[in-house]
């Protein structure tokens, strides 16, 4: 799936957000509208795992996570971006969301989670940070940050000689627009 047609599959959702607050609260609301066994939350599920595995999305990767920017900031999604990573049993890279973060999490392996979360909707509100850390398995997550705003504070927890290409630490992620770019072995 090209990022045209992801594109209106995150619709409904970005449609259903807009304007709420970026709060614990609208995971629960998307929890119950768009649920795991749902028919929009399987939708988005199928063409993120088809595009990871013909490396159409998380085609970067570092430090054992395969990620990747799939729609930059966009009108027709009042301003969202969204990104998609596949993780399995790692910590990732602390980060703050200076607008929030909504989390769509998908298990790979059944009992996965990411952050604690199994299969559904994480919500993280402004000025938050954590090290995203999927456990128990895999788990993909496609995530919409407000106007792209993700902060990366540390790079740390890689060793430097791969941390090339990877998004500046001062600012929004780097675009890969579905491009094949992963850092050196």
């Amino acid at each position: 799936m090209d990022a045209s047609g992801f594109k209106d599959l995150i619709k409904p959702i970005a449609d259903a957000v807009a304007g709420r607050p970026v709060e614990a609260a609208l995971g629960e609301f998307l929890n119950r509208e768009f649920p795991p066994d749902g028919g929009t939350f399987k939708a988005i599920g199928r063409a993120g795992h088809e595009a990871v595995a013909v490396g159409g999305m998380c085609a970067r990767q570092a430090g054992g996570i395969a990620f990747g920017r799939a729609i930059e900031p966009d009108a027709a999604l009042h301003g969202f971006s969204v990104d998609v990573v596949r993780m399995e049993d790692v910590k990732g890279p602390h980060h703050s969301h200076p607008l929030g973060e909504i989390d769509m999490v998908m298990p790979l392996t059944p009992g996965a989670a990411f952050d604690g979360q199994g299969a559904g909707w994480k919500v993280y509100g402004p000025g938050t940070a954590h090290h995203p850390t999927v456990s128990c398995g895999a788990a993909l997550v496609t995530y919409l940050l407000p106007e792209a705003r993700i902060a990366f504070t540390s790079w740390g927890w890689l060793r430097a000689d791969r941390r090339a290409g990877l998004p500046a630490l001062d600012g929004p992620t780097a675009s890969n627009k579905f491009a094949a770019v992963s850092a050196p072995p």
